[in-house]
């Protein structure tokens, strides 16, 4: 068995690549990003908020970063000049704690219990066997006091053939209403994946 050197993804057009490399200028980046969509909203005949999608676009980047995962994308449909959804992607290495990945183990590490056990399935993924865990949890941080924040999620992990590591892709959002477009998103960017 080897390491994980290189996973793909492949995401449609109004999923954003985040900036996660140290060395990228989020600012920069914001604003030509920020430039681009309002022109393809433009041309699907919405006006957007320039400074607020720059705005919005540094801050999911900048919280993407703060846990650096291997790929991170925000969902952007055009007319809208805040992101909608937030998927990641990361590699997770066995070690001397955990010396071998199970789907169990997967299920168990990445499961939330705020409002009662999530659903749980087995969906073949083309890369290797897969658990996927749907499920809603309280935002982290809220004010006392404040209205709660529900976070809804599916997350997949999978155990890709030939390696010992573990892939996790993770999509998340607050929308409410918006479950069906974005579990059909997450099952089927998570058929795309691929590692050598």
């Amino acid at each position: 068995m080897s390491d994980i050197q290189t996973c793909g993804i492949v995401c449609p057009t109004d999923w954003v690549p985040l900036p996660l490399d140290p060395s990228d200028d989020v600012k920069r980046w914001a604003k030509t990003t920020a430039a681009e969509l309002c022109e393809r909203s433009s041309v699907a005949g919405y006006e957007l908020d320039g400074r607020a999608l720059r705005k919005d676009l540094r801050n999911w980047a900048e919280d993407s970063r703060s846990r650096a995962p291997l790929y991170g994308f925000a969902f952007y449909p055009d007319g809208f000049d805040t992101a909608l959804a937030l998927l990641e992607v990361e590699v997770i290495r066995t070690d001397d704690t955990v010396p071998r990945f199970s789907l169990d183990w997967l299920a168990d590490t990445f499961s939330a219990h705020d409002f009662g056990p999530p659903q749980i399935s087995h969906p073949k993924v083309p890369i290797g066997p897969a658990v996927r865990l749907r499920q809603n949890f309280a935002a982290d941080g809220m004010p006392r006091g404040g209205p709660g924040v529900l976070i809804q999620t599916v997350t997949y992990g999978v155990l890709p053939e030939g390696t010992d590591d573990a892939l996790v892709l993770l999509v998340s959002w607050t929308v409410p209403g918006f479950d069906d477009v974005m579990e059909d998103a997450a099952d089927s960017i998570a058929r795309t994946l691929t590692v050598s």
